[in-house]
């Protein structure tokens, strides 16, 4: 086909398509976006006038849909978490002090945005709540008692200790050896009211002789690969691990490190590249 008889691109007009198509191309992509990066993007699908999607940004920006970002001297457009969002069927994020009204069934946890990882904002944070929350629900799962524990390793900004009482765990254990991490962990369950069954230590897994009913991970491969050995001696049996933080290509082989130690996957996900798995034994 000659470039006179290609398809002539579809002219968005209407003002709510606009801001749909760029939410959507801002929400779906697999990197930051910049302006021009995300101009380049709709332009091979539509034509749009730039004071238009300019228009459409700004509108997304004051309605919380949107906001800029600031990495290395670049402004990057990302998805708002500074508003209440759902990251999994039940658990839902909100910045402290902002009020939102609670499902009958909802975990509504307050994040206050710091330095430590763990904002809701990255895929990993996401896949680990997910799974957390698939482990717990249903009439087969295994640890939801009394005496149930979790240990979150690596907590950053605690979301997943917070998550996984939230969701019905008893008591649970968050350890990071950044004092910055566990700083701002101890305000978010401060913030939720959970201190009397969240305990922040500064301690590496080498140093924990406890077993526990879940263990969360949200960690890189090479690491999950590492304390695997670790993570089987310290899980109860029956017990649940979930761990995040793996590229798609890495699911194998962290598949096959985990069965090898006795663990069956039951839950597997994935979101923009990354993957999170559950496994029980």
């Amino acid at each position: 086909m000659t470039a006179s008889q290609e398809t002539p691109k579809k002219t968005l007009t209407d003002s709510q398509a606009i801001r749909q198509k760029v939410f959507e191309t801002v929400s779906e992509s697999n990197k930051k976006l910049t302006y021009g990066e995300l101009e380049k993007r709709l332009s091979q699908k539509f034509a749009v006038h730039k004071k238009v999607l300019k228009t459409a940004i700004s509108e997304l920006v004051a309605d919380r849909q949107l906001a800029y970002t600031y990495n290395f001297g670049c402004s990057f457009l990302e998805k708002s978490f500074n508003k209440p969002t759902r990251i999994s069927k039940r658990v839902v994020l909100k910045p402290p002090g902002m009020r939102y009204t609670p499902k009958s069934d909802e975990v509504v946890i307050d994040i206050s945005q710091g330095a430590s990882f763990g904002s809701g904002e990255h895929p990993t944070t996401r896949l680990a709540v997910r799974g957390i929350e698939s482990a717990l629900s249903g009439k087969d799962c295994l640890v939801k008692t009394n005496h149930s524990r979790a240990l979150d390793i690596g907590t950053g900004s605690g979301i997943l200790a917070i998550a996984a009482v939230g969701l019905g765990i008893k008591t649970s254990l968050a350890i990071d050896i950044d004092p910055c991490s566990r700083s701002e962990a101890k305000k978010n369950i401060r913030l939720n009211h959970m201190e009397d069954r969240i305990r922040i230590l500064d301690r590496d897994i080498e140093n924990i002789n406890e077993k526990f009913s879940l263990i969360t991970a949200n960690l890189r491969y090479p690491t999950l690969k590492r304390l695997c050995s670790l993570i089987s001696k310290i899980t109860e049996q029956p017990g649940i691990v979930v761990v995040s933080g793996i590229k798609t290509d890495e699911v194998t082989d962290i598949l096959e490190s985990y069965t090898r130690k006795g663990f069956r996957c039951t839950w597997k996900a994935v979101e923009k590249e990354w993957a999170g798995m559950v496994f029980v034994r």
